[in-house]
C-alpha cells in the first residue's frame, strides 16, 4: 500500500466532496492511463497509485478512518492496493465508462469508437497498426487524415458467412452445434469435466456446406479501404488512437479487429516543440539589438510583427502569448517562444572595419574581458622569475 498521503496523489484538499475527489482521480487517471504511456512503468504505477488513494477517499468509512487514524486507520479493511491494471478496470468500471468501456481507453472520448461485438459467429479478425506522420501545424491545430489501409473486409457476395445461400452451412458433427468440446474423467476424487474449443468449427458449431465462390468460405476478402481518422490537437509522437472495429473483418461473421494508428511529428524546418510551447531562433545584428527595431517573425499560422527594444541582450527569450499548440482535450493553447541571437557577419568591408575600430575606443564598446596587453605581461614575469629560480 501506498505511504504517500492519498489527499496530496489526487491533489484535492481535506474537505472535499466526494464528486471533487471522483473528478480528481478522472483526470488523475486520465494522465496516467496504459493506453497514453504505453510501456511506461513508472505511469502504471502512479496510476495504481492514484486507484488506491479514490478507493480510500470515495468511500465514507474508510475515508473517515483514514483521516482520523491515517494508513493504519484503513488497514484490514479489505484494502491491499492493486496489482492488476484489470482490477482497476473492473472495480472502477463506472469511473471509466466515460473513457469509451473495455479498458477505459482515455483516447475513445476524444476520437469516437465503438465496441467491439461479442458472441459472435466465427473466428475474430486481427488487429491493425499504421504510422501516420503529422506536421507540427496539424498537431497544432488537429486534422482530419484520410488514409488507404489494406486489410481483410466483409465479402459482400455471401454477406460475411461463407456460404452460398442460406443453406449453405451444417451443424458441426463433432460438437452437434455447441462449438465446444467435453470430456470426461473420474477418479478417486469425484469426476472432472475438461472443456476444449470444437477444433473441426472453431468454436462455431457448424461448418460450411455450400462454400462462397468469391471468398472460399472465409467470408471475408482482401480489399483496400479508405479510413477517415480524426486526429485533435495536441497529440504528441508516440501517443496511438485505437479504432475500434475498424482492423480486419473476422471469418464469417467474427468480431472485426482494431485499428491502430501510431503517431509521428515530422521534423520542423524553422520550429521546435517543447511540450505545447514552440520555440523559434531569431538571428538579429548587433545594431537592431542595441538600437531596437520591428522586425517580421514566422508563426504556424502567418506572420507577427514583434518590437525589439532598445538595448535588448543577445540570449533574451520574447513570447507571443496562445501562439503554440492547443492542448489536448483542454482549453487554451502554448506560446511561442522566441530565443534571440546576434548574428555575427563573417565578412566586413574595409570602411565597415574602419568604423567598428572607431566605436571600440567609445566606454560602452570597450570589451570586459580580461585579455590585455598588460594581463600577459604579467604573466611573462612571473614565468621569467620561476625559471631564475630553478637555475
Amino acid at each position: 500500500m501506498s505511504k504517500r498521503d492519498y489527499y496530496e496523489i489526487l491533489e484535492v484538499s481535506k474537505s472535499a466532496t466526494t464528486e471533487e475527489i471522483k473528478t480528481a482521480y478522472r483526470k488523475k487517471a486520465m494522465k496516467y492511463h496504459p493506453d497514453r504511456n504505453p510501456g511506461n512503468a513508472e505511469a502504471e504505477e502512479k496510476f495504481k497509485e492514484c486507484a488506491e488513494a479514490y478507493e480510500i477517499l470515495s468511500d465514507a468509512n474508510k475515508r473517515s478512518r483514514y483521516d482520523q487514524f491515517g494508513h493504519q486507520g484503513v488497514n484490514g479493511m479489505g484494502h491491499g492496493g492493486f496489482d492488476n491494471i484489470n482490477d482497476i478496470f473492473s472495480h472502477f468500471g463506472d469511473i471509466f465508462s466515460g473513457f469509451g468501456g473495455g479498458r477505459g481507453s482515455i483516447f475513445d472520448d476524444f476520437f469516437g469508437g465503438t465496441t467491439r461485438r461479442r458472441n459472435s459467429p466465427g473466428t475474430d479478425g486481427g488487429d491493425i497498426k499504421i504510422d501516420l506522420s503529422l506536421t507540427l501545424e496539424e498537431i497544432a491545430e488537429g486534422v482530419n487524415k484520410t488514409v488507404k489501409v489494406k486489410k481483410f473486409v466483409e465479402c459482400q457476395s455471401c454477406s460475411g458467412s461463407g456460404a452460398e445461400g442460406s443453406s449453405g452451412y451444417d451443424t458441426c458433427p463433432d460438437c452437434k452445434g455447441t462449438g465446444e468440446l467435453r470430456h470426461v474423467s473420474r477418479s478417486m476424487f469425484g469426476q472432472f469435466v475438461n472443456v476444449s474449443v470444437c477444433g473441426k468449427c472453431n468454436g462455431e458449431g457448424r461448418i460450411v456446406k455450400n462454400k462462397c465462390n468469391v471468398c472460399k468460405g472465409e467470408g471475408r476478402v482482401m480489399s483496400e479501404s479508405i479510413e477517415k481518422i480524426n486526429i485533435p490537437a495536441g497529440v504528441s509522437e508516440g501517443n496511438y488512437i485505437p479504432l475500434r472495429g475498424k482492423g480486419h473483418s473476422g471469418l464469417r461473421g467474427g468480431s472485426p479487429g482494431d485499428m491502430y494508428v501510431h503517431i509521428f511529428e515530422a521534423k520542423h524546418k524553422i520550429f521546435v516543440r517543447d511540450g505545447d510551447d514552440i520555440i523559434y531562433n531569431l538571428k538579429l545584428s548587433i545594431v537592431d539589438l542595441i538600437l531596437g527595431s520591428d522586425v517580421i517573425v514566422p508563426t504556424l499560422t502567418g506572420k507577427v510583427k514583434i518590437k525589439i527594444e532598445q538595448g535588448t541582450q543577445a540570449g533574451d527569450t520574447l513570447k507571443l502569448r496562445e501562439k503554440g499548440i492547443k492542448h489536448l482535450n483542454e482549453y487554451g493553447r502554448g506560446d511561442q517562444l522566441i530565443k534571440l541571437h546576434i548574428d555575427i557577419p563573417k565578412k566586413i568591408t574595409s570602411q565597415e572595419k574602419k568604423l567598428l575600430k572607431e566605436l571600440a575606443k567609445s566606454e560602452n564598446f570597450k570589451s570586459k574581458a580580461e585579455f590585455t596587453d598588460e594581463v600577459n605581461s604579467k604573466s611573462n614575469k612571473k614565468e621569467k622569475s620561476f625559471f631564475s629560480f630553478a637555475s
